[in-house]
């Protein structure tokens, strides 16, 4: 199953806050939302304020709840965020992309166009039937999100580098065990 471009961005979007609240933050300061946006862009309204930041670190771990084995309970957080935000889907095209769909308008605050973005790439999740695309890094010291979007569904670690460190960690342990 390939997703359409805005869900495949919201998902990669959406786990890579949530992933920021793993040790170390990397999303303290405004700096660290400037970069983030510049990785994970969202067109319309930014302030550039500690409110803003303070809005946007505030979601994580709401997000961090899309990322559930119980259906129902992802069902029932996926509405909950539309709804808390009053999400009115509507079709949009820009920045070279085709038709997307856009259910906040630009002017809302960043953290609200982010948690519906996400939203709205959840429900493009489940009624696809793809959940098994969303889980955990398999690193035994990392409790960060994957959003699987490879062809094989064979992504197994989260993008904070972990499954280079995990790569590393067997082959140093390979090449001591053939020494030893």
């Amino acid at each position: 199953m390939t997703f359409a471009h805005d869900t495949m961005l919201a998902l990669r979007a959406g786990a890579a806050l949530v992933n920021s609240a793993e040790p170390p933050d990397t999303l303290t300061d405004l700096d660290d939302l400037d970069a983030f946006l510049a990785q994970h862009p969202f067109t319309g309204r930014r302030d550039a304020t500690d409110a803003e930041l303070r809005e946007v670190r505030a979601l994580r771990p709401v997000l961090r709840g899309f990322w559930v084995d119980d259906e129902e309970l992802l069902v029932e957080r996926v509405n909950a965020v539309l709804a808390e935000y009053a999400a009115l889907p509507q079709l949009t095209r820009h920045d070279g992309f085709g038709w997307h769909i856009h259910a906040t308008a630009a002017d809302r605050p960043l953290a609200a166009r982010i948690a519906v973005e996400l939203a709205m790439a959840m429900t493009d999740v489940l009624r696809a039937g793809e959940r098994d695309r969303l889980g955990f890094c398999a690193a035994d010291d990392c409790s960060g999100v994957v959003a699987d979007l490879s062809r094989n569904r064979s992504r197994r670690y989260c993008e904070s580098g972990c499954g280079n460190r995990v790569n590393v960690a067997a082959y140093r342990a390979r090449r001591s065990a053939a020494a030893g």
